[in-house]
């Protein structure tokens, strides 16, 4: 990318073409904000030189290392030029990848290669790392205060915390990480599960629960139940007595319709029972017994062995004594128009908060109208990173971006699915919408894989080699 600052044109605005070779089967591609194939990158996907001067200066500090703030963090450097300083502050030493962490509880991938390093983004774009975590902002002096007590100023402030757990069911945070595992954050608790899940025995039963939408990842706890379901089938037999139970609170399955009915109709029905519009949820940690009522409002009870309760989640810090919601940036409504300060909303332009000028918010937290997923994170980060490189040189947001959701599905130990939908903005309602070949919205909906297949799993890894690639090196 030469110019950020250029006006858009339609390979900017259209990469809509390419994405209509889906239809056929083919892989989804990595959607750009910007991909000019100009000299700095060597492929869609890989940066690899930072702007030496743009004639812009300033402060940024990009607030939470996931899959938002490492590209954000990557991208303003690539684009902003050596004038831009940009501190990216995360607790962790390193990153542990939620995509495909799914796979670590059949034993086909371990955490440590879902392990990703900021190294690069320090040696290779000159992003400085500070492993601290945000304690507060003050909005009127442009500072965040750190865990180590210090203190940083901001031109511009990207907030990227992704999400946390509310306390639900009957149980706590330490019920998560020691005997219920909700696993829907990579690390101890994944491992946990897997743990769980390799001592049950032959006829025991795994109970999984999902929330109501919006969650992290829609088809991840679908792609989840099979997984187990199909590990289950592997490891006792095809006529193994275990059960998968999903409990829905969802009216129905939330992505990749048509291949997880499959999956659990037919390719895994001998272990797999899904019970959607499902409320009323009690789980005693220590029994392991499940209560709930069924779609008819009868009460319902399980016995499992495992119990897997995927929580509600909000944006990390909206708790009532979070720093989020100290800042009063968790200014989301529910469904029936009621403030319920889970996320963050956004202009999607920039992702520049509604409720505070020069904080912008990426990733999960944010209220988008997107998917809160990783590849969609990678999407929003580049946005936000035009539009801060833009708006630090007096311009205005590109005012029609384009984004890509894409992801792959597991649905047994070699075969996979997959899910891609392209959006771009509507200017009358001002967030982003489903388009369909050449920019149409009347009836645009995601595409699909045709099968679940092999070669769906073989594209997986490369889809994934790819992306974290993007955001990480």
């Amino acid at each position: 990318m030469k110019n950020p600052i250029c006006a858009p044109h339609p390979e900017r605005r259209w990469f809509l073409t390419a994405m209509a070779a889906l239809g056929a089967g083919l892989v989804p591609v990595l959607g750009h904000t910007d991909d000019d194939n100009d000299s700095n990158t060597t492929s869609p996907g890989t940066a690899t030189v930072t702007a030496t001067s743009t004639g812009i200066s300033a402060r940024i500090v990009v607030v939470g290392g996931g899959m938002a703030g490492a590209t954000v963090a990557k991208y303003l450097r690539l684009w902003g030029g050596s004038g831009v300083a940009v501190t990216l502050v995360e607790p962790n030493a390193s990153y542990a990848s939620n995509i495909m962490s799914n796979l670590v509880l059949n034993g086909s991938r371990s955490m440590g290669s879902l392990a990703y390093s900021y190294a690069t983004l320090s040696s290779k774009y000159g992003v400085t790392i500070r492993q601290a975590a945000l304690q507060s902002i003050d909005k009127a002096s442009k500072t965040v205060t750190l865990s180590d007590a210090s203190v940083l100023s901001y031109d511009r402030l990207v907030l990227a915390p992704g999400i946390e757990f509310d306390n639900a069911y009957g149980l706590t945070q330490s019920h998560y990480d020691s005997q219920t595992p909700h696993a829907w954050h990579a690390g101890a608790q994944t491992t946990l599960l897997a743990s769980q899940l390799a001592a049950m025995g032959n006829g025991g039963v795994f109970v999984m629960t999902i929330p109501k939408a919006p969650y992290r990842c829609p088809p991840g706890p679908y792609e989840r139940a099979c997984l187990v379901a199909d590990y289950l089938k592997t490891r006792f037999g095809a006529g193994t007595t275990a059960r998968v139970i999903v409990l829905d609170e969802n009216a129905s399955i939330q992505a990749e319709v048509d291949n997880f009915s499959y999956a659990f109709g037919t390719l895994h029905k001998s272990v797999l029972d899904y019970r959607p519009g499902i409320s009323g949820l009690a789980i005693d940690p220590v029994s392991k017994q499940v209560s709930y009522l069924d779609a008819l409002q009868v009460r319902q009870s399980i016995g499992a062995q495992v119990v897997n309760p995927i929580a509600p989640q909000r944006a990390r810090g909206a708790g009532s004594a979070g720093w989020l919601h100290n800042a009063g940036l968790n200014n989301s409504k529910d469904a029936a128009g009621n403030p319920d300060g889970r996320w963050c909303v956004v202009d999607v332009l920039s992702y520049e908060s509604s409720a505070a000028p020069g904080i912008h918010v990426i990733g999960d937290a944010a209220s988008c109208a997107m998917p809160k997923a990783g590849h969609v994170a990678n999407q929003e980060a580049k946005i936000c990173a035009d539009a801060i490189v833009r708006l630090l040189s007096g311009q205005q947001p590109d005012p029609a971006p384009v984004a890509n959701s894409a992801c792959y599905s597991p649905i047994t130990a070699s075969t996979a699915s997959w899910l891609s939908t392209v959006y771009q903005y509507d200017s009358v309602n001002r967030k982003m919408v489903v388009a369909a070949n050449g920019g149409n919205t009347v009836g645009a909906k995601a595409t699909e894989a045709a099968s679940i297949s092999s070669e769906n799993f073989r594209q997986m890894n490369t889809w994934f080699s790819t992306l974290m690639g993007d955001s990480f090196a």
